[in-house]
């Protein structure tokens, strides 16, 4: 039985002290320290000192970071609270909402099934999931929403499903049709997944297929292929194939009722009252102690910082961890690989220009050329991020990773600290050649 090491946090006279205890028998267990895996010892202080701040000035409640390079884990810490409410503190073994992380995880799920020779990347969508076919595209649209509607010149492909260039709409924003009928059919508070295909089965496509680069339903898609195939049930699989070998026991679609005191709760910036305030949860949806919630593969998976550093190290192995190997090499690189038609940019909605020097494989964004994405990370660093605030990258050129475990959503403090750049800026700073 696998336990975590967890961090008490004691406040007297406004001083935060820390007792850190470690029991378990899976990686990673504590820090290597900085030289050890190949940074310079101050520029990893100056990291841990920033997260640090960004927590004191209530830029975030609470924060997990982890850095790790060559297997070897540079720093791994927490600060702050995790639920302002109760003054609960942020442990390392916090529980977060970790919503669009959960991308990656299906993508490795689905290119399982493709090693076993279930799917190919040239098959149409509705080879593997028969409701979507005959799906027309909004070619125009009037003020009342009426839509006119156009045949595609072909279907789209289990490669344009993966790199969110297949035209389906999300209804996250945009205020056209297709993304108002996802909000207005619920299709993200869907019962199951079968649901979810019945909704998307009833809205066209944005564009036509290869076209463009727009986020997507296309991963929550992507985990009812993965029940098809498989099948099982979407999370059952994960934690048959994915969570179990590599030893992620707390990662899954729900929180479990024990682990209720470890769930972090979201925060936002309340400017009337200057300070962090607990965001309500959602009334429109089950809740995340509901067994029984929507398996979304697109963004319903919780998780630690523990499990997704496993996670992460699987995939900077190419495939493996600690004797358990779930994709080969060459299926890794084939995800982190752009495969967007002539570089396309990846862009927010239909009108946005993008962001330059990057692109997309199966479920992660690619950093193409870091001179013109404005990057610090190497060429091929591979990354995505969650509604919530977590985010990680991975660099494969200085095999090592990055995670930063935050649950923010909403207004922030005036003048709050970038902490992707920031954390860029100082890890980039300290690597040893």
């Amino acid at each position: 039985m696998m336990t975590h090491r967890t961090r008490i946090s004691l406040i007297a006279a406004g001083l935060a002290l820390s007792l850190n205890t470690f029991a378990t028998d899976t990686w990673p267990i504590a820090e290597a320290g900085a030289t050890a895996a190949g940074f310079d010892e101050k520029g990893i202080e100056a990291l841990d000192a920033a997260m640090r701040k960004a927590v004191d000035d209530q830029d975030v409640a609470g924060m997990v970071w982890l850095l790790a390079r060559n297997g070897e884990v540079a720093t791994f810490e927490t600060a702050g609270l995790a639920r302002v409410d109760d003054q609960a503190p942020m442990t390392m073994d916090s529980l977060f909402r970790i919503y669009s992380m959960t991308k990656p995880v299906t993508g490795v799920a689905l290119m399982m099934l493709h090693e076993q020779g279930l799917w190919e990347f040239d098959d149409p969508v509705s080879k593997h999931a028969p409701e979507l076919a005959g799906l027309q595209i909004m070619s125009s649209y009037d003020e009342d929403g009426n839509m006119e509607l156009v045949t595609p010149s072909r279907e789209p492909t289990m490669r344009e499903l993966l790199n969110h260039s297949a035209g389906y709409g999300y209804g996250l924003s945009g205020d056209d049709p297709v993304n108002t009928a996802f909000r207005d059919l619920g299709v993200l508070a869907s019962n199951d997944l079968d649901d979810l295909i019945a909704k998307v089965a009833d809205i066209p496509l944005l564009f036509e297929p290869g076209e463009r680069w727009s986020y997507s339903i296309s991963v929550d898609i992507q985990g009812y292929i993965v029940q098809r195939l498989s099948g099982m049930r979407f999370g059952d699989f994960l934690e048959q194939n994915v969570f179990a070998p590599l030893a992620m026991s707390d990662t899954r679609f729900f929180v479990k009722a024990e682990d209720v005191d470890r769930f972090a709760e979201v925060h936002n910036w309340d400017a009337e009252r200057n300070r962090l305030v607990q965001r309500p949860h959602r009334s429109d949806r089950p809740s995340y102690l509901d067994p029984n919630r929507l398996e979304s593969g697109g963004g319903g998976l919780v998780s630690s910082t523990h499990d997704y550093a496993r996670f992460l190290q699987m995939l900077v192995n190419e495939g493996e961890l600690d004797g358990e190997r779930l994709l080969t090499p060459e299926s890794i690189r084939i995800m982190r690989t752009n495969s967007l038609r002539d570089e396309l940019n990846l862009r927010g909605s239909l009108t946005s220009e993008g962001q330059v020097g990057q692109g997309f494989g199966v479920d992660f964004a690619v950093i193409t050329d870091p001179a013109k994405a404005g990057s610090r990370n190497s060429p091929g660093t591979y990354y995505w991020a969650g509604a919530a605030g977590t985010w990680f990258w991975v660099d494969p050129v200085e095999d090592m990773f990055w995670i930063g475990m935050i649950q923010a959503q909403g207004a922030t403090r005036p003048g709050a600290m970038n902490l992707r750049s920031v954390a860029n800026d100082h890890i980039y700073d300290s690597v040893i050649d």
